[in-house]
């Protein structure tokens, strides 16, 4: 959670060496290989940042696969970049000769926005509809696609395509919960019940990392329970103004100061990493975790000794969550044509359908198509969501930098803050930025 997720997108996979900008400007060949002409519609460049074996990197292996078959006579220079290597130095590679044809790109104002704004994406708004894209996305998954002039998410005109999507929601220790006579939750007051109960029972119920992205994703969690589509606008677009002491964030201080009260959070958590929550989970310390679905494919390899299940979070409509990574086109790209062409296999059934059966969210893929039996409940979650506007974002998007101020504040409140002391602390950025705007 940074704007726009930049620490999101390190925690959930980890970072390959990082090498200098001289690196990255460095000429392309292909693996094996020498250096191939350029421009000429037979050489595609691709870069992407996925963790080699993850659920993505093989869906993209798979489409490089069945790209190369229906363009036998176009070679693909692919280069696996890192995260850091791109968020970091992607104006300057971009405003390049070296620019790749097709790149992997983070999502949000302060990236894909940005670099749309300076010119150095292909708007591929006409492509989009042409090739039938803007329809397999719905209109909340493609918010962080679509920019205006300003730069700012949610305009009319696409400079990236996602084909998958990202959302928190709510892990189970089923065994826990047997042991315990615990009931499975299906509205916030049986959510509550389960805490004190297990609470009861000695054991803190909620995993927790203060000194990373889950403690302030609770406290958004809990203000989007009060929330209206339109405060979330507001706060995430920009359409009006937002009161911090208002009844949403005031609620969510206060409940989260009521938990961790009640012990339901642990208060020594205040220091851990997300690493650290996820721990506390596959070690069964804590019977509920509630986080992204980033854990997922990690979680389904790392637990072998009890029955875990997922569910969206039941206390709101609304969870943060989005479209995923853009897949941008660069105005300097020498083969656009070819780039279109590959994204548009990464949109296909087949593609899409390995996504689910990889562990992840597919955009343009049913739930009941995937054979993964969990991948269809973590599927079916994500549609709940996204359909009725019920993905919130992140709340560190509106800001540059305002990922380490959510941190700070969820650790003030865990360290015993006042609630008006938090939600100032949290207004301040925020509002000296929207100021700016005017």
């Amino acid at each position: 959670m940074n704007n726009p997720r930049t620490r999101t997108t390190l925690r959930r996979r980890p970072l390959l060496l990082a090498v200098s900008a001289l690196t990255l400007l460095a000429p392309l060949t292909a693996c094996g290989g020498s250096g191939t002409a350029e421009g000429d519609g037979k050489t595609l460049r691709l870069w992407h940042y996925e963790q080699e074996q993850g659920a993505l990197s093989q869906a993209w292996d798979a489409a490089i696969a069945e790209f190369k078959r229906t363009h036998p006579d176009v070679k693909v220079v692919f280069e696996r970049k890192t995260f850091e290597q791109i968020q970091q130095n992607a104006g300057m590679i971009l405003n390049s000769d070296k620019a790749p044809d097709v790149m992997e790109y983070n999502k949000g104002n302060a990236t894909t926005g940005l670099l749309a704004k300076q010119g150095l994406l292909t708007d591929l708004t006409a492509v989009a509809k042409e090739r039938g894209w803007d329809k397999k996305i719905s209109d909340r998954a493609s918010v962080t696609a679509r920019y205006d002039g300003k730069g700012e998410m949610g305009g009319d005109k696409w400079y990236g395509i996602p084909n998958y999507g990202e959302f928190v929601l709510t892990y189970y220790n089923d065994d826990l919960f047997k042991k315990h006579h615990v009931a499975k939750p299906t509205d916030f007051k049986s959510f509550e019940a389960a805490l004190a109960k297990f609470k009861k029972a000695g054991i803190t119920p909620l995993a927790n990392a203060g000194n990373d992205h889950p403690a302030g994703h609770w406290l958004y969690l809990l203000a989007l329970s009060k929330a209206s589509d339109a405060w979330v606008d507001d706060y995430q677009l920009y359409k009006g103004k937002v009161d911090f002491h208002g009844p949403e964030m005031t609620y969510a201080v206060n409940k989260y100061e009521e938990w961790l009260d009640k012990g339901y959070f642990d208060k020594k958590d205040v220091g851990l990493k997300g690493s650290d929550m996820t721990e506390q989970f596959v070690s069964q310390k804590r019977p509920i975790m509630v986080g992204g679905n980033w854990w997922f494919g990690s979680l389904t390899t790392d637990i072998t000794d009890f029955d875990w299940s997922t569910a969206p979070y039941p206390g709101s409509a609304r969870t943060l969550g989005s479209g995923g990574n853009n897949w941008v086109v660069p105005a300097r790209a020498k083969n656009k044509k070819l780039a279109e062409d590959f994204i548009d296999i990464t949109m296909s059934d087949k593609i899409q359908k390995l996504i689910g059966e990889k562990g992840n969210i597919p955009l343009a893929a049913k739930a009941d198509s995937v054979k993964n039996p969990r991948s269809r409940e973590l599927i079916a979650a994500f549609n709940t969501h996204q359909t009725g506007d019920g993905l919130a974002f992140y709340p560190d998007w509106p800001v540059t930098g305002y990922y380490d101020t959510w941190v700070a504040a969820a650790q003030n409140l865990m360290n015993g803050g006042r609630t008006d002391t938090v939600l100032d602390e949290l207004a301040a950025p925020y509002e000296k930025h929207t100021a700016s705007r005017r």
